[in-house]
């Protein structure tokens, strides 16, 4: 008994005299460094600080666009074969008519082209003839055509058609350009199928009635041809194409 008491005392001691230092070391400072490095820890956690705003500024749209003409004008041909849209030239009208003349041209922006010899240039000499638009052979330039207009009259009548010079042509002068022309155009009526209806069923006025001259149709119906008179005279109009179809068009 006297062994365990002395050990029971002997631990309360080593007890004691733990605690007493555990006591001086956290005065000494060693518990307040913790603390310290704790605090500032549980303080940015808990305060996030000041919240900072981004503005996204948009990027400046980059300009894409394509000039329209740039789909006319081929990429690396020859700058001497390339469209007249492609190209800005300075035009001489001091030339002589019909002969041939050189002009100093210049690519237009976002065109390429090149020479003889395969090198990129972007100024050359173009070589035409010496005329202006509008006096170009009809081969070379679009016009509009007109419905509206007797093509089968006399005098033959005219009509005002607004003609465009063809893309690969060069000419001086605005490529656009009024321009008197004949009537010229078809609404499927055949020749042949107006003489024949003439010829067999004229006395009932078939042929009137298929060239949309319904007037005259009856008129043959109903007097049976003109008791034939009519219906001669009509195959001979008909035949050297003095009498055409309604509209005014031309026989196909």
């Amino acid at each position: 008994m006297a062994a365990a008491g002395l050990q029971l005392r002997i631990l309360r001691r080593l007890c004691r005299v733990l605690l007493f230092l555990s006591q001086f070391y956290i005065l000494s400072g060693g518990g307040s460094l913790n603390l310290e490095q704790s605090q500032p820890l549980a303080q940015s956690i808990k305060d996030p600080g000041p919240t900072r705003t981004f503005t996204v500024v948009p990027r400046a749209a980059e300009s894409t666009d394509i000039p329209p003409y740039v789909m006319k004008c081929p990429s690396n041909g020859l700058c001497s074969r390339l469209p007249a849209d492609c190209v800005e030239c300075k035009t001489n009208f001091s030339c002589v008519y019909g002969k041939p003349a050189t002009f100093d041209c210049t690519v237009k922006p976002s065109v390429t082209c090149v020479d003889q010899d395969f090198r990129s240039q972007k100024n050359f000499i173009m070589n035409m003839t010496c005329r202006f638009c509008w006096q170009l052979p009809e081969s070379d330039y679009e016009c509009s055509n007109s419905t509206s207009c007797m093509t089968v009259s006399c005098p033959r009548q005219r009509y005002t058609a607004n003609c465009t010079v063809r893309d690969h042509v060069h000419c001086l002068g605005n490529r656009t350009f009024p321009k008197m022309l004949y009537c010229n155009w078809t609404g499927g009526y055949k020749w042949s199928t107006a003489l024949a209806l003439s010829i067999t069923l004229g006395g009932f006025g078939a042929d009137r009635f298929y060239l949309g001259q319904w007037r005259e149709g009856l008129g043959k119906l109903f007097s049976f041809g003109g008791l034939g008179i009519w219906t001669l005279i009509d195959v001979l109009l008909i035949g050297v194409g003095y009498v055409g179809p309604a509209d005014g068009s031309l026989y196909i």
